[in-house]
């Protein structure tokens, strides 16, 4: 087998790399040198691998500055609507490489690193930080956009795997400082907790709160080959100098200086939880705190629109909604409803209704899941001790959304309790999707299936209420990370047959079709997959201590740990395939490497015990001789953004495998499907449109659809009915259950077969057969590589609509109500007019 291409050799035929030329290498590898000098310690000669990352990344940085000021004084000057992307979380990935990307600077850099240590820029990517793909399509798209949230100190934890459970480590990622922000103590804001509210002849007002100061870092976001580069201003929590310094009257001055802690331990950590609400108050101070930090600042851009102006130019809110768009990415931006009522009404002295109306013109919400343990429902105790005037404030709301409901269906009292924002009972509690609902002009799920899912149940009387506010927005990714960066031979490939616009236009991809039976494409796709395999075998080898077979399947399942994404359908399967190869072991198998990978939430037991699950069905597969290499089970550790980028491009088989009706969209899924692995799943979520696009005969799709699952629930599940008819699957649940993997601790599973034989909401055991079935099929293409191949180079040709740019020109034009524009600022080398 052909030995695959070493970094450098695939940077001298990466074409792709080089699409805006060399640029100036000699200027690069000046300013590389120049930071490297001054980032070595002085008594210190030789570099290490991060004295290089740092000086690489502030070279980089240099390019970046200069577009990031010119950025902000264009929309200063064209004083363009602007979009606020308010999530409490912008997922994790290297920045390095993806900077270098979108400002065309990857060969000048490799050229000039290579030149001065012959190493390749791409291997010291030590530096990570938060940017998603929307805020990379906003810049690119050219939208005067920002992304908003809090500068965690310690990310999503750091997950090891000891004797087969998750353990967790603090993702301490600022340790070593982070290149890429800038912090702007000039625009510190302060934000209120606690204290009591006073009706006044002059107003409301909110006296004796306690303060936390927010200071914000600032990260530039570069489009891709536009020079525009927009911010994400994330929030970091301080306490103010007088903090409790009362005490140090009585002397107690180490007390007051260490009780600081409590105001900053806000923006600590980021809650680790995947669709499952925790009512912590530390997390509803975390939600409030980026939207006051944040509705702060966009009152102040809105007022002084000059740039580097502090003065208001406006003091009128009239067109407010003319000039901001705020986003708010699921539920825990909800704040920014009734926060901006109080802003609106208590300090700017706006007439409540006409603060309503701003209000819902300038605020819309993405719902992000179905699943009803993970709507937040925050108890009205919590609110009253630390939020009271908010909790005022969402009372008034509901009051006039209740009036307003029953003027409409008079006497109906149940549809009045469905649709309040105050659930009664013996704990009462704030509903944030109907808060969301209600002070939004727009209401969107992130795939087809899902917003009408979220039309006919999750907000059916809100759906019947105002029809006209909901929508759909198909999440999308970016083909600049997800296929550039991660899979450059892949890219290249392409580039070669169908030139370059596909990066900025991924429907582009169509024009792959016709190459369908090209002999030479064919063989072009499965070079590149095979290398991507062998690539992250020799990964495996050394990150893992696993030898595995690179001609196998890779058949890949990496997404959070959840019952509902059911990586116990995929255990089972497994479990039956060696039953298989032990129950005739001269047969031929297609040979297989399954690999599982996730992060469980901490507090989730099921979630652990299903990774103890896969890591002890790994044990006994993968050092059964009789097995050898055709099945080997690998759990990948501590699965984020920087190992998706590696076992993406290798994945032969992906796994979407989700109960029809629970994933909102996925959007592994469409990485999958980009960079050339066939998907295996149910109708569910973006599944659904992706068999669109490619045919569903491009997939292998099985299973309930969401109206069987319905059907299903109506009729009552059974799952011993399936456990005594199927005997494939009896044996793997007798096996699981009686300790066969777990022999030194016989009951270590008994929770598992439990919950699948007596509460399992997810249905595992009704979709067993089809999926097995499915699995067959996988195998029978498989053994025919070319009609593989064919069906790869079809899904990667129909996988244009799965790019966030398309997403964002979606949100743009029908939630915004402002227009992309592909106008390239001029570099900072041009003199402006």
């Amino acid at each position: 087998m052909a030995k695959p291409l070493t970094d450098s050799e695939k940077r001298k035929q990466i074409s792709v790399r080089g699409l805006a030329g060399l640029g100036d290498v000699a200027e690069v590898r000046k300013s590389f040198n120049r930071h490297l000098h001054f980032t070595l310690v002085k008594d210190r000669n030789v570099a290490t691998p991060r004295d290089y990352f740092f000086a690489l990344a502030h070279t980089v940085r240099d390019h970046l500055v200069g577009r990031w000021i010119r950025t902000q004084q264009h929309y200063y000057e064209r004083d363009p609507k602007r979009i606020y992307y308010l999530s409490l979380e912008f997922y994790m990935g290297r920045t390095l490489q993806n900077t270098m990307v979108n400002l065309g600077l990857q060969n000048a850099c490799d050229e000039a690193i290579y030149q001065v240590r012959g190493l390749k820029a791409g291997c010291l990517g030590i530096g990570r930080l938060t940017a998603s793909c929307f805020l990379d399509s906003m810049a690119t798209l050219g939208l005067a956009a920002y992304g908003y949230g809090i500068r965690y100190e310690f990310g999503i934890f750091n997950q090891k795997i000891v004797n087969g459970w998750q353990v967790e480590e603090a993702d301490d990622w600022l340790r070593y400082g982070n290149p890429w922000e800038k912090a702007r103590p000039e625009y510190m804001l302060p934000v209120h907790f606690y204290g009591r509210v006073e009706h006044t002849p002059d107003g409301v007002k909110w006296l004796d709160t306690q303060v936390v100061l927010a200071m914000p870092y600032d990260t530039p976001v570069p489009g891709y080959k536009n020079n525009t580069v927009n911010t994400m201003r994330l929030w970091s929590a301080k306490a103010p100098n007088d903090f409790k310094l009362q005490d140090f009257n009585v002397g107690d001055y180490i007390e007051a200086v260490l009780d600081r802690n409590l105001a900053e331990n806000i923006s600590r950590v980021l809650y680790p939880n995947d669709n499952f609400f925790e009512g912590k108050e530390l997390r509803l101070k975390q939600e409030y705190f980026v939207v006051a930090a944040t509705l702060q600042d966009i009152i102040r851009r809105f007022k002084s629109s000059k740039f580097g102006c502090r003065d208001p130019v406006r003091t009128c809110f009239e067109t407010f909604p003319d000039k901001v768009a705020i986003q708010l990415n699921d539920t825990h931006p909800a704040l920014s409803i009734p926060e901006l009522m109080r802003i609106l009404v208590d300090v700017e002295k706006v007439d409540w209704d006409k603060a309503w109306e701003i209000t819902k013109k300038t605020c819309a919400y993405t719902n992000h899941t179905v699943l009803p343990e993970a709507l937040e429902r925050w108890p009205v105790s919590m609110f009253e001790k630390l939020l009271p005037r908010h909790l005022e404030i969402i009372y008034a709301i509901n009051q006039r959304h209740l009036d307003h409901v029953a003027a409409l269906f008079p006497g109906d009292v149940d549809r009045l309790r469905r649709m309040s924002v105050i659930e009664e009972g013996d704990c009462k509690r704030i509903n944030m999707a109907h808060l969301c609902v209600i002070g939004s002009h727009a209401v969107n799920g992130v795939a087809r299936i899902h917003s009408e899912i979220v039309k006919q149940s999750v907000f059916k009387d809100f759906y019947e209420l105002e029809p006209e506010k909901f929508q759909n927005k198909t999440n999308g990714i970016t083909p600049r990370r997800w296929l550039l960066l991660c899979n450059p031979g892949l890219a290249d490939t392409i580039v070669e047959k169908i030139g370059e616009e596909f990066l900025t236009d991924l429907s582009q991809l169509k024009k792959l079709l016709p190459l369908v039976n090209d002999e030479a494409f064919i063989r072009d796709v499965a070079k590149v997959k095979q290398e991507n395999k062998l690539k992250f075998s020799a990964f495996l080898e050394k990150e893992y201590k696993v030898k595995i077979n690179p001609s196998s399947m890779f058949d890949v399942h990496v997404k959070r740990i959840h019952e509902y994404k059911r990586q116990l359908l995929n255990c089972l399967h497994v479990i039956t395939l060696y039953n298989r190869i032990k129950r005739d072991p001269a047969k031929a198998f297609v040979p297989r490497t399954v690999m599982i990978g996730g992060k469980a939430a901490p507090g989730y037991h099921m979630a652990k015990l299903i990774i103890k699950l896969v890591t002890s069905i790994g044990d006994v597969v993968n050092h059964d001789p009789v097995v050898g290499d055709r099945l080997k089970v690998i759990f990948l550790e501590n699965y984020r953004v920087s190992l998706a980028e590696k076992v993406i491009p290798a994945a032969d088989l992906s796994q979407q495998i989700s109960t029809a009706g629970t994933e909102a969209s996925g959007t592994g899924n469409m990485k999958f499907m980009l960079n050339g692995a066939l998907t295996i799943g149910t109708m569910d979520g973006a599944n659904v449109e992706m068999a669109e696009e490619a045919g569903a005969e491009n997939l292998f799709i099985f299973g309930l659809r969401v109206e069987d699952v319905e059907a299903l629930d109506r009729k009552g599940y059974n799952a011993r009915e399936y456990y005594d008819r199927l005997p494939e699957l009896k044996q793997a649940v007798d096996q699981i259950s009686s300790g066969f993997f777990s022999p030194k601790e016989p009951d270590c599973f008994k929770d598992v077969v439990n919950m699948l034989m007596h509460h399992d909401r997810f249905k595992v055991f009704a979709d067993y057969e089809a999926y097995v079935q499915c699995q067959a099929q996988v195998d029978q293409l498989y053994r025919n590589p070319k009609g593989w191949t064919k069906k790869v180079i079809r899904n990667i040709a129909c996988s244009g609509k799965f790019s966030s740019d398309r997403t964002i020109t979606e949100y743009a034009r029908e939630i915004w109500g402002v227009e992309p524009s592909d106008l390239q600022i001029p570099p900072p080398n041009i003199p402006r007019d």
